[in-house]
């Protein structure tokens, strides 16, 4: 038990899924029975109008079917509920509920029951006032001084004052300035209106000011016969608070002094009658809902404040005197005085949590119990706990660290690929120019431990190529049991991919419920997207291998591309790729290198990585594990920006051919507005050739839809070349420099963050960020550089003049002995990994020269830089 917590003393939960706001509630005697004894009156945005009678036989009890006195449904939601003197010719109270469009007033009456079923209650509506405004929130009181009856001010949403003399309607009046309405409270002893408006102010107008000002049914009138029509109206004080108001309330424990609170968003305010602030505080937390509630202390007021951490704190004035904590957050405080017990805390949360609490402690009638005396037997306690020593040393022994379901996974999933191509092709809908697009088989097998519910396969690979199907779903697995899934990959799109690997991922629960994920990966045979042809002797684009072994026969390591009939040329090899391009493999016959060349840098990507993978797979099953191979020649930077180039230009049109087609459709839409005006006319009205100009817009804006799908397809396959030269890029300086796999992987992730490229992030803006970084820690000159801030915002650039530059100084410092960390010293880093002798990078170096147009730089293995004429 808790000093801190508010006690239950009473609690329901009212309705299912229903929502409730600042206004639901209301605490009142409101069925006049005289006793005193108030009522709890809780309206929902259902329509639902409910009055509880709380009256437990000991605190925290379960609600009784005889607390709930009246539950009906209005049919609208209810916005606010009040308890006032709102009928004319009596004094005893009644119940006002405001919906959206109707203002109602209630008499709520009892009748003795004469059986064990109790009292029955029932409402009887008194007058309604249809409402010409949608209504927010009302107030009530004796506006204008008037004796034993109150008058009701309703609000609207936009702005206007409407005033109701009980069953009658008064006036209405605008408020000045009015954007969005606020809370709305009624001051007795100045007879004025408070409410804190959308410029954050707290505005005060008198009731007699609204009374003799310009009627609202005149607003359309215009300004000159408003001027003339009567008085405007004029604000009485204004306090400027700098926040949103959440309530205000206005009390008077004093009848000599009246008190305006305002709580705001992060401030609580306490002014005079006047608008001059007494006191004010600012609140550590988000206020949710509060009251004054009375006067223990001459010229002190007592407030409960709810917030959204649940606390519901009590001030006297400023200082906080005690805190509790609620069950939750409520939306509206009242107190309430319930049979004997006075001051009870009623509060309502949004989702319908009624509680009445009070603060304190229940009395404890805990009695502990008398305390066995009877000896302790040691020799049985120490043979327990050596059996228990025992039982503890055995578990310790058997266990492993890791559960046994993960040393043998519950579920495993592999892929076979098949070694040759399906004799028929099994390719759907492919965009390839070539005669016959091949495909090839992939089997799946997923073979299940334990019992799995609800599993499915998805079957990703990269675009351009494409699976047969890439999701199914199977009923679940027993134990032992196994599923197989065959499907074909194929080339879909009219270009070269940059990776020939897939990955089949198997999601599942276990019998507990947990999710569970399984995968594997597979690799495509190259075949797949070409197939041999005769060698070319001329090239634009070179490249040449160095191994530390003697060259091996093509007719060994590509018996899938050579006939071993030709084993003559078995040198050279020829790989034409379905999109179109060449590829040529030669072995040089002297020494112990290949050469790889074709036409199209990307082109040299996949022909090269299985080169290497085949070789390295050919000495692995000799034994021979000191099988090497490097790269000696040049960078080809040149070649590599001209593709960065291709693909941030069409990034470029991309952006221009969206604006105009955003100006077009703004175009196309005003031109339709104008012609509905047009055919809405009931006096007709030549077009003016607006249908012609409509014509016109609807075709420029299919021509530029149809030219912005053109350039997407073309930065598809843009992006496909730059993603597989950049994948070259990085095999060949890792072959240069000789790196590690950790540091392959960060090159890897350097120049290869994206799956894809989207015109809100692309591929420019993040690798120069991720090289600018390198730059700036593990490649930096000094310490200088590393003191220098990136941005840590990502936008488009205006050209790749940047980006090239950088990764022309990246590969510059490779060249002269850094090496990739993502350590943050980079200092030690690079002092424990240079070679002994190595100098370090001189200030003046090439980060301030640019590559010469016409020319094409590239780096060597021994640092330098060599320029080779372009050829026209």
């Amino acid at each position: 038990m808790s000093l801190f917590k508010a006690r239950d003393w009473w609690s329901t939960i009212l309705g299912e899924k229903e929502e409730f706001d600042q206004g639901c509630l209301c605490v009142a005697d409101v069925d006049n029975s005289g006793s005193g004894q108030d009522k709890v009156i809780v309206g929902s945005y259902m329509g639902y109008l409910r009055i509880f009678n709380p009256h437990p036989v000991k605190p925290g009890d379960e609600v009784q079917p005889e607390d709930l006195l009246l539950e009906v449904q209005l049919r609208e939601p209810i916005l606010q509920v009040e308890v006032g003197k709102f009928v004319s010719g009596t004094e005893g109270l009644h119940l006002a509920v405001l919906h959206c469009r109707k203002l109602c007033v209630y008499a709520v009456s009892g009748t003795q029951g004469n059986v064990e079923h109790g009292n029955q209650y029932q409402i009887k509506l008194m007058y309604e006032h249809n409402l010409q405004r949608t209504a927010c929130n009302m107030t009530y009181g004796p506006f204008g001084g008037v004796k034993g009856r109150d008058l009701i001010c309703i609000q609207s949403m936009d702005g206007m004052l409407m005033l109701f003399e009980q069953e009658s309607y008064a006036f209405g009046r605008f408020l000045p300035g009015f954007l969005l309405p606020g809370p709305l409270a009624y001051s007795s002893r100045t007879d004025s209106f408070i409410t804190v408006s959308s410029c954050q102010q707290v505005e005060s107008y008198k009731y007699q000011v609204l009374a003799f000002a310009t009627d609202a049914d005149e607003r359309q009138d215009t300004e000159q016969q408003k001027l003339s029509s009567g008085k405007r109206l004029a604000v009485d004080w204004v306090l400027n608070i700098g926040e949103q108001a959440l309530d205000i309330c206005v009390v008077s424990f004093n009848q000599g002094v009246s008190s305006v609170f305002v709580l705001g968003e992060r401030n609580f305010f306490c002014l005079k009658d006047n608008g001059q602030i007494r006191f004010m505080k600012k609140l550590d937390y988000s206020p949710s809902c509060f009251i004054p509630y009375c006067s223990v202390q001459e010229g002190t007021i007592n407030t409960l404040m709810a917030n959204h951490n649940k606390m519901l704190n009590v001030y006297q004035d400023v200082t906080l005197k005690w805190a509790t904590q609620l069950p939750h957050v409520p939306i509206s405080v009242k107190v309430a005085n319930f049979q004997d017990l006075k001051g009870v805390i009623v509060t309502l949360s949004d989702d319908g949590h009624l509680q009445c609490s009070y603060l304190g402690t229940d009395p404890s009638l805990f009695q502990a119990p008398k305390v066995d005396s009877r000896e302790i037997n040691y020799e049985e306690m120490n043979a327990e706990m050596k059996e228990l020593q025992k039982i503890i040393r055995e578990a310790t022994k058997t266990q492993d660290i890791l559960p046994e379901s993960e040393k043998q996974r519950d579920v495993t999933v592999t892929a076979e690929v098949s070694p040759d191509l399906d004799e028929e092709s099994q390719a759907i809908d492919s965009e390839v120019k070539a005669g016959a697009v091949p495909s090839v088989t992939v089997k799946i097998i997923i073979q299940s431990r334990v019992a799995v519910q609800k599993p499915s396969l998805a079957v990703c690979v990269q675009a351009p190529l494409a699976v047969t199907c890439d999701q199914f779903v199977f009923e679940d697995l027993e134990p032992d049991s196994s599923e197989t899934v065959v499907l074909s990959v194929f080339l879909k799109e009219n270009c070269s991919p940059s990776e020939l690997e897939g990955t089949c991922i198997v999601s599942y629960n276990i019998p507990t419920g947990i999710p569970r994920v399984a995968q594997c990966n597979f690799t495509l045979p190259l075949k797949l997207v070409c197939f041999p042809a005769q060698p070319s002797k001329a090239a634009n684009h070179k490249l040449t291998i160095d191994t530390n072994k003697p060259p091996i026969s093509f007719v060994t390591i590509f018996p899938d591309f050579v006939d071993p009939s030709e084993s003559d040329h078995a040198n050279a090899l020829g790989f034409q790729f379905l999109t179109g391009s060449k590829t040529t493999l030669l072995a040089s016959k002297t020494s112990q290198r290949y050469r790889i060349q074709s036409d199209q840098l990307e082109d040299l990507w996949l022909v090269t990585k299985e080169l290497i993978h085949r070789l390295e797979g050919h000495f692995k099953k000799q034994n021979c594990k000191d099988f090497a191979c490097t790269f000696s020649g040049s960078i080809p930077l040149q070649e590599y920006f001209e593709l960065i180039d291709r693909h941030f230009e069409l990034r470029l049109n991309a952006e221009k051919l969206q604006e105009l087609l955003s100006e077009r459709a703004v175009q196309f839409r005003a031109i339709e507005r104008r012609l509905l005006t047009r055919f809405k006319d009931k006096t007709p009205a030549p077009l003016q050739h607006l249908d012609t100009l409509l014509e016109g817009t609807f075709r420029e804006v299919i021509a530029l839809a149809d030219a912005a799908e053109e350039n997407q397809a073309n930065m598809f396959q843009a992006f496909a070349k730059l993603k597989s030269a950049t994948h070259l890029v990085i095999m060949l300086i890792s072959l240069w420099q000789k790196l590690s796999t950790d540091q392959v992987a960060i090159l890897e992730a350097t120049f290869l963050p994206l799956a894809e490229d989207t015109q809100e992030l692309g591929w420019e803006e993040t690798v120069d960020a991720a090289v600018s970084y390198l730059l700036r820690t593990c490649l930096s000159k000094s310490s200088k550089e590393q003191a220098l801030s990136l941005s840590s915002q990502l936008c488009m650039p205006k050209d790749t003049s940047r980006l090239k530059k950088n990764i022309t100084v990246f590969c510059d410092r490779l060249a002269k002995g850094g090496r990739l960390s993502l350590s943050t010293d980079s200092t030690t880093q690079q002092a424990a990994v240079m070679p002994g002798g190595c100098a370090t990078i001189p200030e003046s170096d090439l980060e301030e020269r640019t590559v010469i147009p016409g020319s094409t730089a590239m780096f060597s293995s021994n640092g330098q830089i060599t320029k080779q004429k372009s050829k026209p």
